[in-house]
């Protein structure tokens, strides 16, 4: 029997499963009706243990019961963030220029009020000169 700590419970045929919980309670403290009692994944209930299909050398693995009640807050709401942000109004922007506009826009930028300094004119990625 797995608990807290590994117990060897000696059954003959007759034995029950209120039999290895009255062992359990025994060796271990742990009150009979708040134990549950899994063999090989599947929960046993009242009733002998060949019933419940419990051999020789099976491990029985002893649980207690959880106290039951809400958990804090919900869990279909886990990981959700959205209501705890606060709102921010969109700002207003300034229409972007399309079309013929915005091929004017450009060519005045570049070509009509561009200052000609000496030398050639570098790109947008033209690192400056070198001190």
């Amino acid at each position: 029997i797995n608990a807290q700590a590994q117990h060897v419970f000696e059954a003959d045929a007759s034995a029950s499963v209120a039999d290895v919980k009255a062992f359990v309670q025994q060796v271990e403290g742990i009150p009979a009706a708040e134990q549950y009692l899994v063999c090989a994944g599947r929960p046993l209930e009242a009733g002998s243990l060949a019933d419940a299909g419990v051999f020789a050398l099976n491990t029985i693995e002893v649980g207690v019961r959880m106290v039951g009640g809400k958990v804090h807050g919900s869990l279909a709401r886990a990981g959700k963030v959205k209501g705890q942000t606060p709102k921010v109004e969109k700002q207003e922007k300034k229409k972007k220029q399309t079309g013929r506009a915005k091929r004017r826009m450009q060519y005045n930028k570049r070509i009509v009020n561009a200052v000609s300094g000496p030398g050639k004119k570098g790109g947008p990625n033209a690192q400056g000169q070198a001190a």
